[in-house]
């Protein structure tokens, strides 16, 4: 392969937003991006707005006015396929449909010399049934943008089953080139991003279809004990139901039902009805000029005066729980025993606060959970048989002391154990099947999804068999096999090693 040069003439075919972005970053690094858009005066039109954007660069002292001038300088507006013929690398971003690319790859290899790299932009098809029936389908590989491309580093160089090594060893070099972070994927549905990113969905979804809490209230908890951007009610509102609900049956689909990434009716129901989300002004928040209209606020009651009776799984949990209590002012008896006037607060992993209630002998009404990993923004969790009154008090005490809170129904694993102990384990069973590195997998879901933390390094932070305790328990009282732990968590769990640790037989075992 020529790609690896230091003179690389780049042919970009689709002249939409992700065709503009890949061909603005390339010009940027100093390579001859040619753009091609089936469309008549596409390509031309495509040309003149990157040039434009190199001049705002310029203008905002992003660029200086030298290397803007470089830049556009490095790009052109290709009349036909014809003008790609001496291309290094083509990457298509043309519309994702199967056909269509097929047919875009085979006019190419008549026109393109043996040593290009074709390569696909696509988010959702097999790179290897693209590649299907091409004259050279070695030379063919994914090379996975995110948009905006300027400001998304990350992109998934994906090999389908057919794929030459130098063609994937081409595309990292090219990605290294202009500045962005290549990550090594194997040809599955989702690749890396797409795939990651589920649970963080299809878990709340889970949580709101059980009635444990509303919309907002999952998103509130997730921004704020667990450092989300935007709750995922919040992302499904922008990225629109129109396009996150079919990646979700598809995903699902191509896994033949595997239950950990089962869609969610909800989001199926209010597709049909069109509520999409800020495109339609109406999602799981309504927005007025895009802005979501803020939430009716609670009326708090009397704050808790009275003794907390704790039970903790661990005494370094119990320890910080207490000190977290104490703070806001509580009294924690020490007793082995509530008194009969305490407020009792369990703070199981993933279990619910029924079941705690049973196997502690506590009076249900004056017992509630605490979510031990939820703490910078408070999860307390009735029982069914909770003091209605005793929850508002209690929720109260945190707010009073300036402590987030929020109250919800029993639920095994609260919210935020859920959710964590969901992205964890998918993102374990994603390296224990190949798809890409642990380290590959921290670095694609961090750059490509702006998580707080990949979710092995997430894993490592809460401990696996902590995560791998939550999970056990969730599948035991639920049934669903969603929860089932990957072997890669348990058996790392069970031997005390870091979930990025590879080495071992094949490394995958």
């Amino acid at each position: 392969m020529t790609a690896t040069l230091s003179k690389l003439t780049l042919g970009v075919a689709g002249a939409g937003a992700m065709g503009r972005g890949i061909a603005q970053v390339a010009a940027q690094a100093g390579i001859t991006v040619l753009l091609y858009d089936v469309q008549d005066g596409a390509a031309d039109k495509a040309v003149a707005t990157v040039r434009e954007q190199f001049s705002t660069l310029a203008t905002k002292g992003k660029l200086t006015p030298d290397a803007a001038g470089a830049a556009g300088l490095k790009l052109h507006a290709a009349a036909s396929l014809h003008a790609l013929a001496d291309c290094d690398i083509i990457i298509e971003a043309i519309i994702e449909q199967l056909e269509a690319k097929r047919a875009l790859f085979d006019a190419l290899e008549a026109i393109v010399h043996p040593g290009c790299v074709l390569a696909t932009n696509t988010s959702s098809l097999s790179v290897t049934a693209i590649a299907a029936g091409a004259q050279l389908p070695g030379r063919i590989a994914g090379c996975h943008f995110f948009n905006p491309v300027p400001l998304m580093k990350v992109v998934e160089v994906i090999a389908g089953a057919l794929t030459n090594a130098s063609a994937t060893e081409a595309l990292t070099a090219f990605v290294h080139r202009i500045g962005h972070t290549p990550v090594q994927a194997s040809d599955t549905p989702g690749f890396i991003v797409n795939h990651a990113g589920r649970g963080y969905l299809t878990e709340a979804l889970k949580i709101v279809q059980e009635t444990v809490a509303d919309f907002a209230q999952v998103d509130a908890v997730l921004r704020g004990a667990a450092g989300f951007r935007l709750g995922p009610f919040q992302l499904l509102d922008l990225t629109g139901l129109d396009v996150s609900h079919p990646v979700m049956e598809s995903i699902y689909r191509q896994y033949y039902q595997e239950p950990r990434y089962r869609p969610s009716p909800i989001t199926a129901q209010r597709l049909s009805a069109g509520l999409l989300g800020k495109k339609t002004a109406r999602g799981f928040y309504r927005y007025d000029d895009g802005k979501a209209e803020p939430q009716a606020a609670s009326a708090t009651a009397t704050a808790w005066a009275g003794p907390i009776w704790l039970d903790a799984p661990d005494a370094e949990t119990h320890a910080s729980l207490a000190e977290l209590l104490r703070g806001l002012g509580a009294d924690i008896e020490a007793a082995p025993r509530p008194s009969a006037n305490a407020l009792c607060l369990v703070a199981p992993l993933g279990e619910d606060v029924s079941t705690c209630v049973a196997r502690l002998d506590l009076d249900p009404g004056r017992t509630l959970g605490i979510d031990p990993l939820s703490t910078a923004h408070a999860t307390l969790m009735l029982n069914p048989a909770t003091d209605t009154a005793l929850a508002a008090s209690l929720l109260a005490l945190f707010e009073q002391g300036g402590r987030p809170a929020t109250l919800i129904s029993d639920s095994a694993g609260f919210i935020v154990q859920r959710v964590l102990a969901t992205i964890i384990n998918i993102g374990c069973d994603i390296v224990q099947q190949g798809i890409c590195t642990p380290s590959d997998l921290d670095s694609a879901v961090t750059l490509g999804l702006g998580y707080p933390r990949g979710p092995l390094a997430w894993g490592n932070h809460l401990g696996p068999r902590r995560v791998f305790a939550i999970l056990n328990n969730l599948l035991r009282q639920t049934g669903d096999p969603r929860y089932r732990p990957s072997p890669w968590l348990t058996r790392r769990a069970q031997l005390g090693l870091s979930l990025l640790h590879t080495s071992g037989a094949a490394a995958k075992q």
